[in-house]
């Protein structure tokens, strides 16, 4: 957990004169700020121009958080210009890109907040518009939330000249359950919005001090020590609770506030509304079916609108909603449906806040929305989630917890005491109500009803913004400060059966603490990858440091790994190191991490490793390897000696017989090797690497171990660093030519593990062999092969097949190339290869990759059509029409249920597998022989991958 993760201190000797507070929204994102130089001072917003229609520029107070890229004739005639000048020409950021991209979803960005802390994609990837428009440029969720904070950074300079928003103390805002990833993310955006310094703050904590500003004068009427208050902050995009205790300060009767804990991360919120009530008037348009993808956005954004009129203040009896016809083709006969009030609020205020007990828990079922790729909370009861958030910390920050509350006849400690409501989401009065009425309902009393104390925000789509101006100053010593703790506790797994975990800092720590887990020492090799697989609890509150525990999934959730190499200074220093791990708490919250040696002045700083869940999508893959033990030492001498035999500079043996050998001293069959045995065969030849190129024979079987020793590239500890290793090590230094077609079985048997760069590298010459094949049966001008022909090679087909980081482009151009080439007599043994990579081209669920990889539904869809119109498939061909057809219920991924129905009668005339039949009908994941067939061989036995 970095420094730079949370903070990045300015550097100047003297305060800046401004004091600017930013709340980067999912929905809107809004500025509010000081001027220190007025006395006394005040927190004002800030009023952002922006393009509000065409050649039209106001200032609001708010920009929505849309980005909208205009049509090469908007942009041409100037219509979006801004006073100081095109940062990004022919983009619009604002009022207008949300309104525009209503009738133009294929051209506008939106929740791209949701978007930075989804763990199942690549979120450094140019992803964003999820759905776009062929001529749309494509942002990272990290780009496009640079772009709204560079519109409010260009905007703040041209009205403050003289006082750049660079070089003010600005304040950045993010929900309290964002994790450390989604906080990096953050700062770099910032960063690239020329923003170098800034200061994270929770949301729910800057609602909290806005409330606190307004109340400056007579806040201590409000509140008392020994009162919880409970912040919900909920808006378009996630739902925030957050608990705030009151007390009081050491050696004084002033109050002090000290926020306590804070919920899980929810991308639940006012877009989860949206779908719901989108999906509900698409059933009265097409009922039992689903709108094409581009009517269904233009839906979504008008349900939006429905929503915010029937929750609102003096709702209507009912709301038309119109949806245009795709084309001259209509939904039948009609394209508009009326939404009763009576029917919205079943299903958005009986559906997203149902009245449930306080023993409720979430359902952990698979969500039903997955409209828009993201990730949402697979229970929409945000009720039931609060209920589950209130009971996990009934005694959380109580200097001595009454156990035994019942029997004395006091009030249930879960119960809150004050309330504070913030997020676009309470800007509905019926909402707001409701979830006040299911709360009260939860703490009944002997006497009047209870009823918890409201505060009230009275701009809540200004009130973060506000807060953290506000904070800004009491990070000056004025006003008023929440003194926060940690909230969430740090653990480091440490193995065994079953596998344990030792709590590293208690989420009760506060700023400047330290801790050192002193009961558990690591024995560390340096100069080699170490790994400390990490865990966080929000609910395990007041585990001790050093305290060993069970890992329970439904406590710990894991984190990236700490992923690093200790070098020593000097050179003859030791080469292994006795440490114990260190924690600190630095004053902005900031969990730092290290390994100090034992009796020596040697340590060493740590940090998770971001690359993992950025730059490939680990996320999803689930290994057991490290839980089946390892083999004894002896086991792995016998197979040392007999690689050593073959490899070493010593060894004389010819490598025909060494699968065997090794077959009989790990005592199973090849597919039966456990994956740390196979990791430690893939050390011992990279030790003995140079005896590949002792002949053409030696290299080809280094070549296969290796690549069978590692697939498939991820899955166990430090395989990101043994991958990087073997390509540093063999990617353009094959010794022997005939080598070629095993090197091209090693790369795709590791290519899970292998970057979106390297993945290209290997891709170019054969695409480029490819595209000469495909001239040649056009009639064009030969040319000659640059490694391998691909109507000889079947390792060029699976290869390219493997490769699922791709540019999308690139995956089409190929599978267009091959529904060519398929009927070729010519090409006849090479169907197999081919229909296996046209299968993993354009396959509904990916592998390895992330979501953004997939070619667009539009292409699988020819490519279906195409298998099924050709006249005498192999059987080989039922697995690709299963992959290219594969229901994902992601409207966007899935092909045109007509389409699906002849798939399925297709598939069972041919006798296909039922489970194929099932796969494409209903979802569903591979079972082991179908991942084995999918992904090209047998996989390491406790290793899954990410098949739905």
């Amino acid at each position: 957990m970095s420094g730079n993760a949370q903070h990045a201190a300015a550097a100047d000797d003297s305060p800046s004169r401004y004091v600017v507070g930013i709340d980067l929204g999912t929905s809107n994102s809004a500025v509010a700020y000081v001027d220190t130089k007025e006395t006394p001072w005040r927190v004002r917003a800030f009023s952002a121009p922006q393009v509000v229609a065409p050649f039209e520029v106001d200032a609001r107070e708010t920009l929505p958080s849309a980005h909208y890229q205009a049509t090469d004739t908007e942009a041409e005639s100037g219509s979006l210009k801004l006073p100081w000048g095109d940062a990004q020409p022919g983009v619009a950021v604002g009022v207008f890109a949300r309104d525009e991209g209503a009738a133009k979803p294929g051209r506008v960005i939106t929740s791209a907040k949701s978007w930075l802390s989804h763990s199942g994609v690549d979120r450094t990837a140019d992803l964003l518009p999820w759905q776009s428009d062929v001529d749309v440029e494509r942002l990272s969720p990290v780009e496009a939330s640079a772009r709204f904070l560079g519109h409010l950074h260009d905007a703040w300079n041209a009205a403050f000249p003289g006082y750049p928003l660079a070089e003010q103390e600005v304040v950045v805002t993010l929900p309290a359950s964002f994790d450390e990833v989604a906080r990096e993310l953050t700062v770099a955006a910032a960063k690239r919005a020329k923003l170098p310094r800034v200061v994270l703050l929770e949301e729910p904590q800057a609602a909290f001090y806005a409330w606190v500003y307004r109340h400056g004068a007579d806040w201590r009427e409000h509140a008392s020590a020994g009162q919880k208050v409970l912040v919900c902050d909920i808006g378009g995009g996630t739902s925030d609770f957050t608990l705030i205790r009151v007390g009081r300060k050491p050696d004084s009767d002033d109050l002090q506030f000290h926020r306590v804990a804070v919920g899980n991360h929810l991308i639940l919120g006012g877009d989860n509304l949206d779908l719901a009530l989108a999906r509900h008037v698409e059933q009265k348009l097409t009922p039992g079916g689903k709108l094409p993808a581009r009517q269904w956005e233009v839906l979504l954004r008008a349900a939006q609108r429905v929503k915010e009129t029937l929750l609102g203040e003096r709702p209507p009896e009912s709301v038309t909603v119109n949806v245009p016809a795709s084309g001259a083709k209509l939904i039948g006969s009609a394209v508009q449906a009326e939404v009763g009030l009576a029917e919205a609020r079943q299903v958005l205020v009986d559906g997203f806040l149902p009245r449930v007990d306080l023993t409720d828990q979430p359902s952990r079922r698979r969500s039903g929305f997955q409209e828009l790729g993201l990730p949402y909370a697979a229970d929409p009861a945000i009720t039931r989630y609060l209920a589950a958030f209130l009971t996990a910390h009934r005694h959380t920050g109580d200097e001595q917890p009454a156990e035994d509350w019942q029997a004395r006849g006091l009030p249930d400690p879960a119960r809150p005491d004050i309330v504070l409501l913030n997020g676009g989401f309470f800007a509905s009065p019926v909402l707001r109500e409701r979830l006040l009425d299911v709360l009260s309902s939860w703490f009944p009393s002997d006497d009047d009803a209870w009823r918890p104390l409201v505060l009230e925000n009275e701009r809540l789509d200004l009130a973060v913004s506000q807060g953290a101006a506000y904070y800004g100053m009491v990070r000056r010593g004025e006003g008023v400060g929440i003194k926060a703790s940690l909230a969430r506790s740090y653990y480091v797994g440490i193995g065994g059966h079953p596998p344990r975990a030792v709590c590293l800092a208690p989420g009760n720590a506060t700023e400047g603490q330290d801790f050192e887990v002193s009961n558990l020492d690591f024995q560390l090799a340096l100069a080699e990858p170490v790994e400390f697989p990490l865990y966080v609890s929000s609910t395990r509150l007041v585990d001790p440091p050093g305290a060993l525990i069970d890992i329970d999934h439904a406590e710990l959730t894991p984190l990236p790994p700490i992923r690093t190499v200790l070098h020593t200074r000097k050179k003859g220093e030791p080469q292994t190191a006795t440490v114990r791990l260190h924690s600190h708490l630095s004053e902005v919250g900031v969990l730092e991490l290290s390994c100090h040696e034992i009796d020596a002045k040697r340590s060493w700083r740590l940090q998770f490793d971001v690359r993992s869940t950025t730059q490939t999508d680990l996320a999803p893959h689930e290994s057991q390897g490290e839980q089946e033990g390892m083999v004894d030492d002896a086991t792995l001498d016998a197979c040392r000696e007999s690689i050593e035999r073959v490899f070493g500079k010593q060894g004389g043996e010819k490598p025909s017989q060494l699968m065997k050998e090794l077959a009989q001293a790990i005592g199973g069959p090849k597919p039966e090797w456990p994956t740390s045995v196979l990791r430690g065969l893939w050390e011992m030849l990279m030790e003995l690497e140079p005896g590949r190129r002792k002949s053409p024979a030696h290299e080809s079987r280094w070549l296969n171990l290796a690549g069978y020793a590692l697939r498939p590239g991820f899955g166990f500890a430090v395989d990101d660093w043994r991958v990087s290793e073997t390509w540093r090590t063999l990617h353009g230094k094959i010794a022997f030519p005939t080598s070629r077609p095993e090197v091209f079985v090693l790369w795709r048997r590791v290519a899970g593990g292998l970057s979106r760069g390297q993945q290209l590298g290997l891709a170019e010459s054969l695409l480029a062999d490819v595209r000469a094949l495909r001239r040649r049966f056009q009639g064009g001008k030969a040319t000659a092969p640059v490694a391998l022909d691909p109507s000889q090679s079947a390792e060029v087909w699976r290869l390219l097949g493997g490769l699922e980081l791709l540019p999308v482009e690139a995956k089409i151009e190929l599978g267009e190339t091959i529904v060519e080439l398929l009927p070729k007599r010519k090409l006849e043994k090479r169907l197999p290869e081919m229909l296996w990579a046209l299968g993993r081209i354009g396959q509904r669920v990916p592998l390895y990759g992330p979501l953004n990889t997939l070619v667009p539904v539009d292409d699988a869809e020819r490519w279906v059509r195409w298998l099924l119109d050709w006249d005498a498939p192999p059987e080989a061909a039922t697995v690709t029409a299963m992959q290219l057809a594969r229901r994902t219920d992601d409207r966007h991924r899935d092909i045109d249920d007509g389409l699906r129905e002849r798939v399925v009668g297709w598939l069972e005339r041919r006798a296909a597998p039922d489970h194929f039949v099932q796969l494409v009908l209903a979802s569903g994941s591979l079972e082991h022989q179908e991942r084995d067939f999918v992904f090209g061989e047998s996989l390491p036995s406790g290793l899954r991958l990410g098949d739905g």
